[in-house]
């Protein structure tokens, strides 16, 4: 089950809205449009979402900025429809476009019609795109730093991450009104 919610910072505090990502957003992109037409001005806004049990993540649009990202574990992440668009290119350390590496490291020597020759050495060279993301978190560990949640809290939540960053942040109640 998932959860996704912004939490936009106004000079009253925190406000709240639940949103279906997946009917409005398809890339990164999208989901900072999306957090910015949620913001005050230029304030910054909080794109919270989380798989049951599995995972969750944070992206921080500050005004024009670019989004900063954190991903608590990025392997699971990477199962889901959410964690594809917040898994980028950039944040995994990847070049853009290195997905179509593994194409051009298809040894197409004419044997792909059922030949054996070296089988063997397919099956070891296969997987490489899971081994491309990493088990555990990816991106900015400091992304709430300034906000309360120190890099090493970061680190150390798990099943109630969410409310927890909500709760330093001082907007669990906000937070629990969408949930």
């Amino acid at each position: 089950m998932y959860f996704a919610a912004l939490l936009a910072r106004t000079e009253d505090g925190w406000e709240a809205s639940d949103t279906e990502l997946l009917d409005n957003v398809e890339t990164l992109s999208d989901l900072a449009d999306l957090a910015r037409e949620a913001a005050a001005e230029d304030d910054t806004v909080l794109v919270l979402i989380e798989q049951e049990d599995a995972w969750f993540g944070v992206v921080r649009i500050d005004g024009e900025d670019d989004p900063r990202i954190y991903v608590s574990d990025a392997a699971a992440a990477a199962r889901s429809s959410y964690g594809e668009i917040l898994l980028t290119d950039e944040l995994l350390g990847r070049e853009p476009g290195d997905n179509d590496a593994d194409l051009d490291a298809l040894d197409l020597d004419g044997t792909e019609d059922g030949e054996d020759e070296d089988e063997d050495d397919d099956d070891s060279e296969g997987g490489g795109s899971a081994e491309a993301v990493p088990h555990g978190p990816v991106g900015d560990p400091e992304i709430l730093d300034d906000l309360g949640v120190s890099q090493k809290e970061l680190k150390a939540l798990s099943e109630d991450a969410l409310t927890e960053i909500a709760e330093a942040l001082g907007a669990s109640e906000v937070l629990e009104t969408v949930r």
